[in-house]
């Protein structure tokens, strides 16, 4: 056997998460809980050997220490521009309406783009996202046999999906796996309970 047959007979089977981060943390908040990011990463590595998780995020300077955080637990950080769609397009606002800022981000093209300049590198794809914008990528993974699973945050998402219900594996049922726990208030209930 020659040397080169034997590498790629070893060769470690990759395993890339592409993560819609909005999508997967509003669909989360959606249905009463919040995503425990570091216990999320720790699933994806020991139970799909995801060696790289892609986090798609759109840009907010004040979220900088969010974004350095999401690094240090092992997400490999996409910052999209983020645009103020709260403001009319003429620039003017009514009289006695509140302004509230909505900031969008939209992540959708980029994390398209990674997944398909990363496809070299990858055995296996993981989308995470209910978005039926990304149907077409993932009918594209399936044709190359490149889609693992796709992890939608709830029940509610897209029909677009559908033809590929046999991947999906639903993030509200593994709440009690993947669900923030704040133990410092649950700490000071309890000593509030005690006195």
């Amino acid at each position: 056997m020659s040397v080169l047959n034997r590498l790629g007979r070893n060769k470690k089977k990759e395993v890339y998460a592409f993560i819609d981060s909005q999508n997967l943390n509003l669909g989360v908040q959606k249905v009463g809980w919040k995503m425990d990011w570091r216990a999320f990463r720790a699933y994806l590595k020991d139970e799909f050997n995801v060696t790289k998780a892609f986090m798609f995020i759109g840009y907010m300077a004040e979220n900088e220490p969010l974004y350095e955080r999401m690094h240090e637990l092992g997400y490999l950080i996409a910052l999209k521009p983020t645009v103020d769609v709260s403001t009319p397009s003429d620039g003017k606002q009514s009289e006695g309406e509140d302004h509230k800022p909505v900031v969008k981000g939209n992540i959708d093209a980029d994390l398209v783009l990674y997944a398909m300049k990363e496809l070299p590198h990858y055995s296996k794809a993981i989308i995470v996202s209910g978005d039926g914008d990304f149907a077409s990528l993932i009918e594209y993974l399936v044709e190359k046999n490149k889609l693992a699973h796709i992890m939608a945050p709830n029940w509610q998402y897209s029909s677009l999906l559908k033809p590929w219900e046999k991947y999906i594996i639903r993030i509200d049922q593994l709440r009690s796996k993947l669900a923030y726990k704040d133990y410092s208030r649950s700490k000071h209930s309890k000593k509030t309970k005690r006195q």
